[in-house]
């Protein structure tokens, strides 16, 4: 699935915002994710840290993988880029 404007936005401010902080000792996400040219991967073991999907209703858990394409031109700058979204790093100052 890719999404656009502001259903990106509204993905990535839930995720940052809600998702990942209901992660089980979330410590930050790690940073070996960027590849060269801008873009960010990374991955969670379960779909259920979203809130809206419903536990009960769920038989098998899958992790979801994403990519995160943004037009920086370097890892440094899309991790500042991705930071100002508030994207919490492990490590982060």
């Amino acid at each position: 699935v890719t999404l656009r404007g502001d259903y990106m936005y509204e993905f990535l401010d839930r995720l940052v915002n809600v998702a990942l902080p209901r992660v089980r000792d979330f410590k930050g996400v790690n940073e070996k994710g960027f590849d060269g040219r801008g873009n960010y991967n990374m991955s969670i073991k379960e779909q259920i840290i979203f809130p809206e999907i419903k536990v009960d209703k769920i038989n098998t858990l899958y992790g979801i993988n994403m990519t995160f394409v943004t037009n920086s031109k370097s890892n440094e700058e899309a991790l500042s880029l991705l930071a100002a979204f508030g994207m919490p790093y492990k490590n982060q100052k």
